[in-house]
């Protein structure tokens, strides 16, 4: 018996929680990619063109440059690819670009697990037994706390990485031509531009973990009150995690659309830049 109660009691070491952790990122993004990119396709077509602003329009041949200076200027102009909901976009991003597209970004997701998941849950469990050992703590401040630093921590890690995901849901393109993109912003503006939309993100994610973790354990807690259990069973735990994970996902939802906008306006707007100093460099010589 006393075995026993040794073998029940024994907790997990920090590389058995990463790899568990791990695992579980990874299996998530393969079923989860493909609603990912439709949110992002959804979230990037409300972006609508302001005043002043410029977009290309092509026909095949040639390359036409137009200013929007009202609004009926581009009363006209469809956005391509536009969706009516989640159902819609999901049937034509599978007749139009085929059914690989909908995991488009799994690569850098996939790369993103790794750190995110290492860090993000193993920091929140070593810093809520470092913040339950210290006296005069309230238990229920730890979640919120330990939560909201590990976020932060592997938000800005893997924010260039994020970065890169969004790109590639948003807009096909091959490994080539988003490494194009990246090394000529790099190039450009510095390694700093890697971190675009990062202000955003922990908008996002912080208050996201915040509230997560604290509804989570309060939620568990009166669940097994409820139920009369001494340790959540799965359905406990399931539950807890779904209304908790919904509640943050609504909140937090306005970040998560400034932060689509913040990165697919990024490469967008370095282009129409480079495109008017080309376009006033060719002038001059034809008037020279």
């Amino acid at each position: 018996m006393a075995e026993m109660s040794d073998i029940h009691v024994q907790k997990l070491t920090i590389v058995q929680q990463a790899i568990a952790s791990c695992c579980g990122a990874i299996i998530t993004s393969l079923f989860v990619t493909p609603l990912d990119v439709i949110k992002t396709r959804l979230q990037a077509q409300r972006n609508p063109f302001h005043d002043g602003e410029c977009f290309v329009n092509s026909n095949g041949r040639v390359d036409h440059v137009y200013v929007c200076k009202n609004g009926d200027s581009k009363a006209w102009y469809k956005k391509p690819g536009h969706f009516k909901g989640t159902l819609d976009a999901f049937v034509k991003i599978i007749r139009i670009e085929g059914i690989k597209s909908l995991w488009s970004g799994l690569p850098p997701t996939l790369i993103m697990a790794v750190p995110t998941t290492a860090i993000y849950f193993t920091c929140y469990d070593q810093l809520c037994e470092a913040l339950k050992n210290r006296p005069g703590k309230h238990d229920e401040h730890i979640p919120v706390i330990a939560g909201s630093l590990s976020r932060f921590g592997s938000a800005t890690v893997v924010s260039p990485l994020e970065l890169i995901k969004t790109q590639m849901q948003y807009r096909r393109s091959s490994y080539k031509q988003l490494y194009l993109r990246v090394s000529t912003k790099v190039a450009v503006d510095g390694w700093l531009s890697l971190w675009q939309g990062w202000a955003s993100t922990i908008l996002r994610d912080v208050p996201f973990s915040a509230m997560y973790w604290y509804n989570y354990e309060r939620f568990k807690k009166m669940m097994c009150k409820e139920v009369g259990a001494h340790e959540p069973t799965f359905f406990v735990s399931f539950t807890s995690g779904a209304a908790s994970g919904s509640i943050a996902a609504v909140v937090t939802q306005p970040f998560d659309v400034v932060k689509t906008h913040r990165q697919t306006q990024l490469w967008e707007n370095e282009t129409l830049k480079k495109g008017q100093k080309i376009n006033l460099g060719s002038y001059e010589e034809n008037c020279c």
